[in-house]
């Protein structure tokens, strides 16, 4: 993709959230690379030849959002949607690996 997309959250509060679990990654390192991670979604969105990327078949709420895709870094999970039209990436959610990471 030749254009760049932005990333953006669509509240504070998801915001917050997501910095407060990205503040307990451990190893420190380790954020970096989550966020480096995120920063390449700006220019591929839709990373379809990464097996990290998966596009999610059910919906996934996220307060008031639904998710449609994750990226997997790790034990990690970034939650997002695409708005092609605006070429905006909305941060919906990091959350660790778990029971609850797609309730």
């Amino acid at each position: 993709m030749s254009d760049t997309y932005r990333l953006l959250f669509p509240n504070k509060s998801l915001q917050k959230k997501f910095l407060k679990v990205l503040r307990i990654v451990h190893p420190v390192d380790f954020q970096d690379t989550i966020i480096e991670k995120v920063q390449g979604l700006k220019s591929n969105p839709r990373p379809h030849e990464s097996s990290n990327f998966r596009s999610l078949r059910g919906k996934v709420r996220v307060s008031h959002y639904t998710a449609q895709y994750r990226l997997r870094i790790g034990n990690y999970r970034i939650l997002y949607d695409v708005d092609d039209n605006e070429h905006i990436i909305w941060i919906l959610a990091l959350r660790k690996r778990g029971e609850s990471t797609y309730k």
